[in-house]
């Protein structure tokens, strides 16, 4: 009786374990940035991908990297007002995020709301470049359409201080997520 309770007891336990395992999934997509690099806004494309590891029913853990191309008029002034050119650069930038997802399930629809710290690197054709603290706050919604795939559209506030000029960006990202 003792080695039926034991292995009735061992066999629970390998069952609570199977439904902890943790989910997540993976995104990649398409990514539109609306920066201002130099001082004036551009918009500039790229992509943008995440994983997501769940360590709670409704809480995640995130690593969410992008990465952004264009050009943008440049000004420079050798004396002020005077002698001035505008040059167009062009010009990448890649963000490095992490932190914490919340999220739900309501039928087919994912609502989820992110929270970001990281860095960010801008570099300018030429030569210049810089790195520095960035932060991320956003949201978005993920449409299942299958039991592994969902199609996510999503949107994030970023800040970062690039060449020390304070830079409010907006971020707008859709693709595919496979879920796990």
């Amino acid at each position: 009786m003792r080695r039926f309770l034991l292995v009735l007891f061992i066999v629970a336990l390998a069952g609570v374990a199977c439904a902890q395992v943790p989910s997540g999934n993976v995104f990649f997509g398409y990514s539109y940035y609306n920066a201002n690099p130099g001082g004036s806004r551009s918009s500039f494309n790229g992509w943008n991908g995440s994983i997501e590891g769940k360590f709670l029913p409704f809480i995640g853990v995130v690593g969410d990297f992008s990465g952004y191309y264009g050009s943008q008029g440049l000004t420079y002034c050798t004396t002020p007002i005077l002698d001035c050119i505008t040059i167009n650069n062009n010009l990448s930038e890649q963000n490095y995020l992490f932190g914490p997802r919340v999220s739900f399930s309501v039928g087919r629809f994912r609502p989820f709301a992110e929270g970001f710290i990281g860095a960010a690197h801008l570099h300018v054709n030429g030569g210049a470049s810089q790195t520095s603290f960035a932060t991320a706050v956003g949201g978005g919604l993920d449409y299942k359409f299958l039991k592994l795939l969902a199609w996510r559209f999503e949107g994030d506030y970023v800040h970062t201080n690039l060449f020390k000029v304070a830079q409010n960006n907006v971020r707008v990202s859709t693709g595919l997520v496979l879920r796990f």
